[in-house]
């Protein structure tokens, strides 16, 4: 097979590239190693940045997203039982946040390639990547037990973490930054009224909790946990009753519990590899970077990744402008490493860290007090929330 652009990766980022390269006519295909059902079954961030919004309607997949999704203009803060609103609209000169589960928007994104008779293959394994500092870069892959070969001009790896786009990168030429941290997040999926209409970020002295939703009928809620803990750990009425002690009494005594459908612990980390791009091939999203869930960037830097990636490739078939392509790893390294300050600094302020000093207990509290003292700092939070300019 020939194609112009390769795309590893089925998740939200390598279907949404392949959305937009569609609509501006640059023929491209897409390999993914599970099945489109076991894409779709996994659960992951539901707070969309208004950037991550125009590219959905660009790609035009936004009408679901504008009838079901939740616009936000702010979300809390919980300290010590005092509840302090952070608004997004106003200190970040009238941005907002929509919530709208990632599995719902792969799954429009999903309609829109099958409607466009998108060129998606699942199920695909051994897949080999050949010739990135050529001009003639092709992909290896086996589907059927019939080894198949895909040649191409661009290969961009969206494959995640654990994909083998970025592993094809040799040693002496990838450079990895990584933080662990020393707990993980328990999250409950359950078909229950969410406790806020607006997303609490709780910091407590037993750890740090997240009241989220989905919808007006399916909440989402996170507790910190060791990282020893596993999900058999935590029945459904440990899982409540841990959740009521980090809350305020008054947002406690309202939640409503409910048997959990989906249950899954998320270790913490920020990782970045550099470069994002080695010849013809392009890093994006999980396969080049990851971030802490709390200040929800890891889609959301996904998406501007796909920003400059579809505006360059664009740029090279329709007006023979390499330049996007040139600069592509430092534009995306650039917003990435803010992304990153800014999931970092959120974590460092939310959580309880195992064995942490009183002194780094106290700078929590001056970095939260100094927070809703400041209008610039105010500004400064909600301005990475909603999403910094591409």
């Amino acid at each position: 097979m020939r194609t112009q652009v390769c795309i590893i990766g089925g998740g939200p980022s390598g279907l949404m590239l392949s959305q937009l390269l569609h609509l501006q006519g640059v023929e491209n295909i897409l390999l993914e190693k599970h099945t489109q059902e076991y894409v779709l079954s996994r659960i992951r961030a539901g707070v969309i940045e208004h950037g991550f919004a125009k590219l959905m309607y660009e790609a035009k997949c936004g009408e679901r997203m504008d009838r079901e999704g939740e616009v936000h203009e702010g979300f809390f803060i919980a300290d010590e039982g005092k509840m302090q609103r952070i608004d997004l609209k106003k200190n970040s000169g009238g941005e907002t946040v929509i919530v709208y589960g990632q599995t719902e928007l792969t799954k429009d994104l999903y309609d829109a390639r099958t409607k466009m008779k998108g060129n998606l293959i699942h199920e695909v394994d051994n897949v080999v990547l050949h010739g990135l500092t050529s001009p003639k870069p092709y992909v290896t892959y086996t589907k059927d037990e019939k080894e198949q070969r895909i040649d191409c001009d661009f290969v961009i790896g969206a494959d995640g973490f654990h994909g083998v786009s970025r592993k094809s990168i040799p040693a002496n030429i990838l450079k990895e930054y990584e933080k662990l941290y020393p707990f993980g997040w328990l999250g409950v999926l359950s078909r229950t009224k969410p406790v806020s209409p607006e997303l609490i970020y709780c910091r407590h002295e037993r750890g740090f909790a997240l009241c989220s939703l989905r919808s007006q009928t399916l909440s989402r809620y996170y507790i910190q946990i060791p990282l020893s803990d596993t999900v058999e750990d935590w029945p459904d009425d440990a899982f409540w009753v841990e959740l009521k002690r980090r809350l305020p009494a008054e947002i406690a005594a309202k939640l409503i519990t409910g048997p959990s459908i989906e249950k899954s612990i998320a270790p913490l980390r920020s990782f970045v590899a550099e470069p994002m791009r080695y010849g013809n091939l392009f890093l994006a999203g999980d396969a080049a970077h990851i971030v802490p869930p709390t200040g929800a960037r890891g889609l959301n830097s996904a998406a501007s990744d796909i920003y400059y990636l579809y505006h360059a490739l664009t740029d090279h078939y329709k007006k023979g402008d390499d330049s996007g392509l040139e600069t592509y790893s430092a534009k995306a390294l650039a917003r990435v490493w803010k992304a990153q300050r800014f999931s970092w600094w959120m974590t460092m302020m939310l959580h309880k860290f195992p064995e942490s000093p009183e002194y780094e207990s106290k700078l929590q509290r001056v970095d939260l007090d100094y927070l809703f003292s400041s209008e610039k700092a105010l500004g400064s939070l909600a301005e990475n929330y909603v999403g910094l300019p591409y």
